[in-house]
């Protein structure tokens, strides 16, 4: 067995043993994220009726946007940090202001924490 596969392994073992005490309502839907090596994908899912509700991924994002100097990130996490201001927008627009956010087995540091930033810097609380 190599070691990626195990090491997936064991994200996916840490995820469902999240998703034991995690639950998407309608009233504060579950923000679930997914990171590969190049990209991170993030969705809005109400769990009660096994909807995925808003979706946003770095696949939408425009890289080229110039940098905000006060923000310490570069390369893929300043890209994880777009796609949860673009994930903000759209909660805002369908007036959902509340998550409950799923890191999905991941460590929250690095992208993981970027997107949870830029989600917080859209005016959604976890």
């Amino acid at each position: 067995m190599s070691s990626k596969k195990y090491s997936n392994n064991k994200r996916v073992v840490r995820h469902l043993r999240l998703r034991k005490k995690l639950s998407g309502t309608s009233i504060a839907p579950r923000l679930a994220v997914y990171r590969s090596n190049r990209k991170i994908y993030a969705q809005v899912i109400n769990d009660d009726e096994n909807k995925t509700l808003l979706s946003s991924s770095s696949l939408e994002i425009n890289s080229k946007e110039k940098q905000d100097d006060s923000l310490d990130y570069n390369g893929k996490c300043f890209e994880a940090y777009q796609v949860g201001v673009n994930l903000a927008e759209k909660c805002n627009k369908s007036g959902i202001d509340k998550l409950v956010f799923d890191r999905g087995g991941y460590k929250f540091h690095g992208r993981i924490k970027a997107l949870a930033e830029g989600v917080r810097k859209g005016g959604i609380s976890f």
